[in-house]
């Protein structure tokens, strides 16, 4: 089937009559300045559910009260990007309202130059305002245009909030955002008094969004602490995706792995009930990557292997933007999806998705040197795992002469410094070497050279526990594997895998007593184990027969009762982002004739939505993908413009000097960009934006913002990735 893309390449009009004043602002770019370029430019509309927060403000709107409200409820839900939207609602409904740049502001805490510059815009507004707010203003002052020490600008921000706690009571506010200041910056009282000021804004208002203060406070100290908050966060705010993961961090610390994997996939499947209703794309949301691999982690502890390797691979799949998401780019969905992945497949020894993978995107070579020597390590386990010395050999040849140097580094996500297992990280070329020796040693033991095996096995560096008592076992000696598995087993308490290991060992060892503890202690935290089929539970098979066990000896798990009533994950939103449906559209184009969405249906098709003569990044683009053209097409992608040029103007850019090889429409009056969402709606000006849409009429991949998106190579190659992936 012949693909067309659909790119829309929007583009400012001047078409639309701006004002003179805006003459030498460059299409695309906020009539307000630079600081406005970034963020949220479509309108915000209530969501409910985003925290019971009361924050009175100076306003003759009501809507902009109720969407202040709801900012600030974002604020305590982490949910930044959201929390721009609402505050920039206000300013549209109260242009006068100083406290909406406040909040805009606090919505970029971790960008203190757009901050600074939202704050700036309060201040030019306060005049008469009450001094309740000009003291919340008044503490970002302090914080980011004062100048001088980081620290000290801290130390009088927190004065400020503090002055607003005591001088007004009824503030729970105030106390909050004290509180979490106070955390983030580690600046003030110490955890008990500030776990003792959030009883305070519990006893007027139980279902407060600090909860989720609560669980950062007791995250590293005492997570017990935070039981009864990890019970009512989600509750608190359930339409904040990271309300309902914050949970998760407590129970992990637990090691209540079943509970912290329920929490993170009801962050994910809120952050995915968002997404698809909104038109997001995933790794345009804080924490939304740092959430699925989390969830990855979780679903491995407890055995939902199937599951875990469907989500990491679903983490590779989503769309990838040089801004937001790539491969090379640590702390990514597209990073994080392969790292998991890799260690799924290792860990639960999927030696056949292993190789049937390796040909694939999943575990494709890239251009790191040290990811490409992880890769073929990873393919030499599964061939050496599935007994082919054939292939094995050819793969060690290749990992022998793997570069240790050049290429795109490894991208580098959240954790420490060490390497596997807690030991010092092995440079480039060790790390090869000691890949070429594990498969060497794994090739003796092909060869039933268990001896020499043994020789290999001693010298090698920087190996799980899990995987040296694999290689112990394999080569003999039964005593040291249940050593190191016991010691993997206990370091990795209430996690299935390596306890299914250490049950192997001590029956290897023919210990039958302290067996059938292990395996009682497996059953019990079996509930969540979604196939007995991988091979790490399939080798224990013979052991439940001996000790009477059902063939399903899996028992359901029950959460304690302090886990709290819960609603279904179902209700939530689904388990996966997927795709939506692009609007129709139908526009006049050049040669008095229609163009409709209609003509490429059935055809995933490139749009652009352009400015024209009045935009000349928007031509610069435009020739761009003409010079493309040719690339698009051989890939069976083709191309059409939607501009907001008139019929007339567009005739004459088709007969210009340059041809433009691929139709434009005109959209003079904006509709279907503020359908595609390439709109401004607080500026009432149209966005450059390219949208990539399937065969199904689906967005696969989009870009709107202040400036035109040129890579048209990259463009492409993301087209025919993305293309290639099962239609949702």
């Amino acid at each position: 089937m012949i693909r067309v893309l659909f790119v829309f390449l929007g583009c400012a009009a001047i078409a639309l009559g701006q004002q003179p004043d805006h003459a030498d602002i460059s299409p695309g770019h906020s009539y307000q300045g630079e600081t406005f370029n970034e963020g949220p430019r479509q309108r915000a509309y209530l969501m409910g559910k985003t925290g019971n927060v009361r924050f009175p403000i100076t306003t003759t709107s009501k809507d902009a009260q109720a969407f202040f409200e709801q900012g600030v409820g974002q604020l305590h839900g982490f949910w930044y990007f959201e929390a721009e939207r609402s505050f920039r609602q206000v300013a549209l409904l109260d242009p006068e309202c100083a406290m909406a740049y406040w909040g805009m502001a606090m919505a970029n805490h971790e960008n203190e130059k757009r901050a600074a510059g939202f704050i700036k815009k309060a201040r030019a507004l306060l005049r008469a305002a009450p001094r309740r707010e000009q003291l919340y203003v008044e503490s970002l002052t302090e914080l980011l245009l004062s100048g001088g020490d980081k620290r000290k600008r801290q130390e009088r921000c927190m004065d400020a909030l503090k002055r607003i706690a005591a001088d007004y009571p009824d503030d729970l506010e105030a106390r909050a955002f004290t509180i979490v200041r106070a955390w983030q910056w580690k600046i003030g009282p110490q955890t008990q008094a500030l776990d003792k000021m959030l009883d305070d804004i519990f006893k007027v208002n139980p279902l407060h969004p600090a909860h989720h203060y609560r669980i950062h406070l007791w995250d590293g100290p005492n997570p017990s602490n935070a039981l009864g908050a990890a019970a009512l966060c989600g509750a608190s705010a359930p339409a904040c995706a990271h309300m309902w993961h914050m949970p998760g961090h407590t129970y992990d610390k637990l090691k209540r792995y079943a509970e912290a994997a329920w929490q993170q996939e009801a962050s994910s499947r809120a952050d995915h009930a968002y997404m698809m209703r909104d038109r997001v794309l995933p790794d345009q949301i804080h924490n939304y990557a740092h959430n699925q691999e989390w969830l990855v982690r979780s679903l491995s502890h407890i055995g939902r292997v199937n599951d875990a390797v469907a989500l990491a691979k679903n983490l590779i799949e989503l769309p990838r933007h040089p801004k937001y998401n790539t491969l090379t780019r640590g702390g990514k969905s597209a990073s994080y999806g392969r790292t998991r992945l890799f260690e799924l497949l290792e860990r639960y020894e999927l030696w056949d998705e292993t190789l049937k993978l390796s040909g694939t995107m999943y575990l494709e070579p890239t251009e790191s040197a040290g990811d490409q020597v992880k890769r073929l390590r990873l393919i030499g386990l599964a061939q050496a795992g599935k007994g082919n010395r054939e292939s094995l050999a050819k793969t060690i040849a290749l990992l022998q002469k793997a570069p240790t140097k050049g290429g795109t580094p490894e991208p580098k996500g959240k954790g420490g410094k060490g390497g596997k297992g807690g030991f010092p990280m092995l440079d480039a070329s060790a790390a090869r070497d000691n890949a070429v020796k594990e498969l060497q040693m794994l090739d003796k033991l092909l060869a039933e050279e268990p001896q020499e095996a043994l020789e290999i096995l001693k010298s090698l560096k920087n190996l799980s526990q899990t995987r040296q008592a694999r290689y112990y076992l394999q080569c003999g000696d039964a005593a040291k594997a249940e050593q190191l598995a016991k010691q993997a087993s206990d370091a990795a308490k209430n996690q299935v895998a390596p306890l299914a290991l250490y049950v192997e060992t001590l029956h290897e060892n023919g210990k039958a007593k302290e067996c059938a503890e292990a395996f009682e202690r497996l059953r019990k935290m079996s509930g969540e184990i979604d196939s007995l089929e991988s091979p790490l539970f399939k080798r224990l098979d013979p052991i439940a027969m001996e000790l009477k066990a059902p063939s399903d000896w899996r028992i359901k798990t029950k959460f304690p009762k302090d886990f709290g009533a819960r609603p279904s994950l179902d209700s939530i939103g689904p388990l996966r982002w997927q795709p939506t449906a692009a609007p129709a559209w139908s526009l006049p184009c050049a040669a008095s004739r229609e163009c409709t969405s209609k003509e490429f249906a059935g055809k995933p098709t490139l749009v652009i939505f352009y400015l024209g003569e009045g935009c000349p990044h928007c031509v610069e683009q435009i020739a761009k993908f003409s010079e493309q053209q040719k690339g698009f097409k051989d890939a069976g992608i083709g191309i059409v413009a939607i501009s907001t040029d008139t019929t007339e103007a567009l005739t004459r850019a088709l007969n210009g000097d340059k041809k433009i090889p691929f139709p434009i429409a005109s959209d003079v009056k904006c509709e279907v960009f503020k359908q595609f969402r390439a709109y401004d709606d607080f500026e009432n000006q149209p966005l450059h934006g390219t949208f990539l849409i399937d065969g199904k009429g689906l967005v696969r991949w989009y870009d709107i913002g202040y400036e035109p998106f040129m890579d048209t190579a990259f463009v492409l190659t993301e087209a025919k990735r993305l293309l290639a992936l099962p239609v949702p």
